[in-house]
């Protein structure tokens, strides 16, 4: 079984070809019409019911030789492709132009803007007017390559510098940025510390501070607890008392708790035993407690109220 892809048939010795019968040409043979699949070279609109249609658009259209004078430019043949709006299904045609290398909108729909075109026609226009403007003029002919050359210097020491500066790049290595970058924090640490010691001084003088007798100084924590410590430090002095009556080691506001028994008289020998010594040691051992050395006090108050009940 023979192949059905191949490009070239198997042609007996014995062909003659002028025995195939000749088929009658139509137009479009003619024409040399053929169904091509192309894509849409440029964003159109439609103009029958003004859809968008963007570039890139997949099409199976016609294509066919543009007969006549504007077939050929320059012996080039120029093509029209026929294809079909994809929402209204009407009929779209464009041909090639191989004067600007691009393809022409002809019926059914219009080209949208596309600002790189008017860039090239700028530029087409400069370089006509200077083409006229040099003809008959040599000096500004003369001008015109001198700003070309510096132009080119221009460029030409851009890329010098260019390639100087990634020469330079090349060369560091990792720990190298890393140890810039850490060089680089620590002077903006230093220079953030300058910048608040400086703001500091400044609002340290912009403070008016008042006269000496006005300024009232509040004591500190510390100074607080100094003075507590002094005050539990300092012992009182110890009282002297007179055996002879004084009441001077004795608090006056505290009365002696000294309790009495009435017996009947006796002789003086038992009114001094009858007299609870006991009670009195013990007031005068609490009014001890209170402060050194006041038990003389309270044993001559009661030796003194013995002489008084006699």
């Amino acid at each position: 079984m023979g192949e059905r892809k191949v490009l070239n048939k198997y042609f007996p010795p014995d062909f003659d070809p002028s025995i195939i019968p000749r088929k009658r040409k139509t137009k479009e043979d003619k024409l040399n019409v053929q169904k091509v699949r192309m894509m849409l070279p440029m964003s159109i609109r439609c103009s029958t019911c003004g859809n968008y249609i963007s570039k890139g658009t997949k099409f199976n259209s016609r294509k066919e030789d543009v007969q006549g004078e504007e077939g050929k430019y320059l012996g080039i043949q120029i093509f029209r492709f026929y294809f079909h709006c994809t929402r209204c299904g009407s009929e779209l045609t464009m041909k090639t132009d191989p004067k600007n290398s691009d393809y022409e909108v002809e019926f059914g729909c219009t080209r949208n803007y596309e600002p790189w075109r008017d860039a090239d026609a700028t530029k087409e226009e400069y370089e006509e007017q200077r083409r006229l403007e040099e003809e008959g003029n040599a000096m500004k002919a003369l001008e015109n390559r001198t700003l070309d050359s510096k132009q080119e210097m221009d460029i030409l020491a851009a890329l010098d510098e260019m390639k100087s500066l990634n020469a330079r790049h090349a060369t560091v290595t990792t720990d190298d940025a890393l140890k810039m970058m850490r060089q680089k924090q620590l002077q903006e640490l230093e220079q953030s510390k300058v910048r608040e010691e400086e703001e500091d001084e400044a609002l340290v003088k912009s403070i008016v501070f008042g006269k000496a007798d006005q300024i009232v100084r509040l004591p500190s924590d510390d100074e607080d607890e100094e003075p507590s410590k002094k005050k539990q430090d300092v012992k009182q002095p110890p009282v002297q008392h007179s055996l002879a009556g004084s009441t001077a080691g004795v608090n006056p506001l505290k009365k002696l708790p000294v309790k009495f028994s009435v017996k009947p008289k006796a002789a003086e020998a038992d009114k001094a035993e009858a007299i609870h010594v006991p009670a009195a040691k013990d007031a005068a051992g609490d009014e001890g407690a209170d402060s050194d050395g006041s038990g003389g006090g309270a044993l001559g108050l009661i030796g003194n109220y013995g002489s008084e009940s006699d």
